[in-house]
């Protein structure tokens, strides 16, 4: 008698906390911050890019964030075209396009993400010069229009 009613306890204490437990956010539910992170790591500047490729070297620690890594680098075009390192750069192109897209705010921040883009690029141009940085320059200008106009 004792056992089924300290069984009949307990049942009723899993019970309980299954509903405490099903009231609460799912496990696999990302943290409300997700946008937040998303466009902080989707920016023009520097900063931004430095941010994402930090994140990006630790993705471990952002798993509860449920981000899409994957990437085909620069698609069908070089991903370091004549030595010019646009690897990253289409990296994060590749991270924001589909984690938007996933989010279904894509069309509302296509632009900005093109324009990242063309910034990590032109960073990546900044370290040459004379006609090495003039052919990057010229390089950057063309994948960022192909961008724009098919990504």
């Amino acid at each position: 008698m004792l056992r089924r009613r300290f069984a009949t306890v307990l049942s009723a204490v899993a019970l309980t906390l299954g509903a405490v437990a099903v009231s609460a956010a799912p496990a696999n539910a990302a943290p409300a911050d997700k946008p937040q992170v998303l466009s902080n790591w989707t920016q023009t500047s520097a900063s931004s890019y430095n941010t994402w490729v930090s994140a990006r070297n630790n993705q471990g620690a952002w798993s509860s964030y449920s981000f899409d890594w994957s990437t085909d680098y620069c698609s069908s075009s070089p991903d370091n075209p004549f030595g010019f390192p646009f690897q990253t750069a289409c990296a994060r192109h590749d991270f924001g396009y589909r984690n938007y897209k996933a989010q279904g705010t894509f069309d509302a921040n296509k632009s900005r993400l093109d324009n990242a883009f063309y910034s990590d690029l032109q960073r990546v141009c900044d370290n040459y010069s004379g006609a090495s940085g003039a052919s990057c320059d010229a390089l950057a200008w063309t994948y960022y229009q192909a961008v724009r106009a098919f990504g």
